[in-house]
């Protein structure tokens, strides 16, 4: 026993192990009771709020904890110079990085607890969706800042890039140059995600029709936006996209959309009994929100007539199915009631042409 204490108290590594491992043990019980003293002093509305936040931060072990404390008491332990400035550092780094991930981690429970407030699920969420892609953008350009400031601080921790110091000041308006015009496409894709934020062309869960395709805005990152398609498919655009080349957004103010079919009918078609089969349909189905209806004849040609029929859903992708339950039935009907009805060409066979008597030109 006399001979483990005298070697203790000459092994500095002994010493720095077992100080490693007290440091390691305070930092989970704080962690413990942290989370266990929120729980208890918060009511039960809070609880879910407070499991939410341990759930952000599971697997974190507060890592700056034990690294403070290292770093506090390291100087008592009898390692030489060398070796006390190489760990000085990597302690210093090791606590600039905990406390990094922690303040992301904490940026996105932040995001959770705004993200409660406003459901995107609710019927009429343009507000909602307005908010979640303004908070969404702001917390990836928060995070990238974070990041690029944390591994400054990381690299004028060595000498080695600190001594470089002045020369890239000196350096820096031609560098700025230099870099400006390289990540000139790069600034622009940013600039337009900032302007797409706040004046929203564009928002999460919006239906758009881009390069003729129809979908709905999935993702708005920093420089991207995902669009996914009806039949599933992923299309990737540039964000510059949506603040330099016109674009059809469906549901900019409103989630309710106008739907409209259009049938070809010969001019035989009785337009009332139309109108009155056009109004049962609408009135079977629960897909129609009931607040427009309108049967018109908007065309007429030497061969047939154009009917277009106008009806209203609460969102595209119902509009959608809409349209085509209301061109399944009316055409149906036509054909089961009025099949004489459908568009046809006449030919006249049983009109006498005057010809002559060679009968290869008509007499005049």
């Amino acid at each position: 026993m006399i001979s483990f204490i005298e070697n203790w108290n000459k092994s500095a590594v002994l010493q720095f192990i077992f100080l490693v491992l007290i440091s390691f043990g305070i930092g989970l019980l704080i962690r413990y009771l942290f989370f266990k003293l929120l729980l208890k002093t918060n009511d039960k509305s809070d609880k879910a709020l407070v499991k939410k936040l341990a759930n952000r931060f599971k697997g974190s072990i507060f890592l700056f904890i034990p690294a403070f404390i290292i770093l506090t008491y390291l100087p008592t332990i009898g390692f030489s110079e060398l070796w006390l400035n190489i760990i000085s550092k990597g302690l210093e780094i090791t606590i600039m990085v905990s406390f990094t991930i922690i303040t992301i981690r904490l940026i996105y429970f932040i995001q959770d607890v705004l993200f409660q407030k406003y459901n995107v699920e609710e019927e009429n969420n343009i507000k909602a969706r307005e908010v979640v892609t303004q908070i969404t953008f702001i917390r990836k350009i928060v995070i990238v800042i974070m990041i690029v400031v944390a591994i400054s601080l990381i690299l004028l921790q060595f000498d080695g890039v600190r001594k470089y110091g002045a020369t890239i000041l000196t350096s820096a308006g031609v560098a700025g140059i230099i870099i400006g015009f390289a990540a000139q496409k790069t600034i622009g894709n940013l600039l337009a995600g900032f302007q797409i934020a706040f004046t929203q062309p564009i928002k999460i869960d919006d239906a758009v029709i881009v390069e003729n395709e129809w979908g709905w805005i999935e993702e708005i990152n920093l420089t991207y936006v995902v669009i996914k398609i009806w039949d599933l498919r992923r299309l990737v655009v540039p964000i510059t996209y949506f603040t330099d080349t016109p674009f059809q957004n469906w549901t900019r103010n409103s989630a309710d959309i106008l739907g409209s079919v259009f049938l070809y009918t010969d001019y035989s078609v009785p337009i009332d009994a139309l109108r009155s089969a056009f109004e049962s349909f609408l009135e079977e189905t629960p897909l129609w929100d009931r607040k427009a209806q309108v049967l018109q004849v908007v065309d007429c040609t030497e061969k047939a007539m154009q009917i277009r029929l106008l009806m209203t859903a609460k969102n595209s992708p119902t509009a959608w199915d809409l349209r085509c339950f209301i061109r399944e039935k009316m055409l149906v009907f036509i054909q089961e009631n009025y099949p004489e009805s459908l568009p046809k060409t006449r030919v006249n066979l049983n009109a006498e042409s005057k010809l002559s008597p060679k009968g290869k030109e008509p007499l005049t």
